[in-house]
């Protein structure tokens, strides 16, 4: 079983969902923000997805169920675990060893571009990906490489995109997992729908989806797969 965290109900797995039911993965899927509840074991559980969401790390009064999350996060990487946390995922992952989060340098929003470091060229997730990869970015924190941590890959507007904790614990600031549906859904919560300059963004960014789907696609599949066949598949023999 698969066990995904969702921290608002508008930020699924979406494509990397699908990726791992066709690989036969049962997913377990719960959203804090609705009331639902973390495991009591861990026991069963061959992978944790932790997904984003709007709120800062250090919303813990607005948002009680992070405090558990954080600690659930720090368990998960204690037993070694295979772990992917997603922008907010990211950053909790990065809180629970022990760095900080910060603003970034500059907000992202869009696709753009990332850039690998070269331990993430050497890292089993980025198995056969070059060394610029097109992802898609909706964030203004980002967080800091924890002590030990091995950095991944950067970006022109913030230097920490990715990171590996341990054996299996990572963190990506960006997405690979959207669809096309998800700019919209996610500018009109975020945003709302009366911002005009917003609604051409939008509008930009499904464009940008559309032309680089193929591409942007077949990198996230590799990255799905590099994360079940050289993640969880080796942490389980």
């Amino acid at each position: 079983m698969i066990f995904c965290v969702k921290n608002i109900d508008i930020e699924g797995p979406e494509a990397l969902g699908d990726f791992l039911k066709s690989q036969g993965f049962f997913l377990k899927i719960v959203d804090l923000s609705q009331g639902d509840v973390l495991p009591h074991s861990l026991r069963m559980i061959e992978a944790v997805i932790c997904l984003g969401g709007p709120m800062n790390v250090d919303e813990e009064q607005k948002h009680p169920f992070l405090i558990k999350e954080i600690d659930f996060i720090r368990e998960v990487v204690k037993y070694e675990i295979p772990f992917l946390g997603i922008c907010l995922g990211a950053q909790l992952l990065a809180k629970a060893c022990g760095a900080k989060i910060v603003r970034s340098p500059q907000e992202e929003i869009g696709f753009s571009k990332i850039f690998l470091t070269e331990d993430g060229l050497k890292d089993p997730l980025f198995y056969g990906i070059e060394k610029d990869i097109r992802v898609f970015q909706w964030h203004s924190d980002m967080f800091e490489i924890p002590q030990g941590a091995k950095w991944l890959a950067q970006s022109r507007k913030c230097p920490y995109q990715a990171f590996r904790m341990g054996a299996c614990a990572y963190g990506l600031q960006f997405h690979m997992e959207i669809y096309e549906k998800n700019i919209e859904q996610w500018a009109k919560v975020y945003c709302g729908k009366e911002d005009e300059a917003m609604g051409l963004k939008v509008h930009r960014m499904q464009q940008d989806y559309r032309l680089s789907e193929t591409i942007f696609s077949q990198t996230a599949r590799r990255i799905f797969s590099n994360f079940v066949h050289k993640v969880i598949v080796p942490m389980e023999v």
